[in-house]
């Protein structure tokens, strides 16, 4: 079985909608990034974001959080995603792919989007719970 191959089948995903916003969230493990034996490891995780409402919104904001399997959480907070505060109009999509240091093999990462409808009217939006966790760990 080829890595790639392997790589996509320990791969987590959860999905959520809220308001007419789809959250899509697929991780894998990136063991060209990860150091285990110095308690490094490191994934990739890729974010799908549909409209599916008839108003357009816009994405403001992001506030995760992400806990490792010895129970550390670490929030994350701030405006837009990789930099960008994508606009979405009914029927649109926005993706983009991050990435996420841990001290532990596995972990599990939730949060909210800030968004703003056309009125002005603020709203979250849920991401999901989804895992992190390497290919070869027993869950």
């Amino acid at each position: 079985m080829s890595e790639f191959r392997d790589q996509q089948m320990h791969a987590s995903s959860s999905e959520a909608v809220t308001n007419n916003v789809r959250v899509e969230v697929e991780s894998q493990y990136a063991p060209e990034h990860s150091q285990p034996f110095q308690n490094q490891w490191f994934f990739h995780y890729t974010v799908r974001i549909t409209n599916e409402g008839d108003e357009t919104v816009q994405l403001l904001s992001r506030h995760w959080t992400i806990t490792d399997a010895s129970g550390h959480a670490e929030e994350v907070k701030g405006p837009g995603v990789v930099g960008e505060q994508p606009v979405l109009a009914p029927g649109e999509s926005f993706h983009y792919t991050s990435g996420c240091p841990l001290k532990t093999s596995t972990g599990l990462v939730r949060g909210t989007y800030q968004m703003v409808d056309e009125d002005g009217g603020y709203f979250d939006v849920e991401i999901a719970p989804f895992a992190l966790h390497e290919p070869y760990t027993v869950h």
